[in-house]
C-alpha cells in the first residue's frame, strides 16, 4: 500500500528556520576559531538531523 503524506508548508517553514538557528547559533561560536574539531561538527549536524527528524515524524505521525 502507498501511503501518501500530506505536507504542512507552514510547519516546513518553522522546520528549516528552526534548523537555520542551529546552524547559525554555531557557526557564531566557532567562526572565530581556526580549528574545529570533528566532534563539534558532528554534534551541529546531529542536532540539525535531529531537530529535522522531529519535524517530520510529527507530520508523518499527524498525516496517519
Amino acid at each position: 500500500m502507498t501511503e501518501t503524506i500530506q505536507r504542512n508548508p507552514a510547519q516546513d517553514l518553522v522546520a528549516l528556520a528552526e534548523a537555520i538557528e542551529v546552524i547559525d547559533k554555531a557557526l557564531a561560536e566557532i567562526g572565530q576559531r581556526q580549528l574545529v574539531t570533528t566532534t563539534e561538527v558532528a554534534d551541529l549536524l546531529l542536532d540539525v538531523r535531529q531537530l529535522l527528524s522531529e519535524k517530520a515524524d510529527s507530520t508523518t505521525s499527524a498525516a496517519k
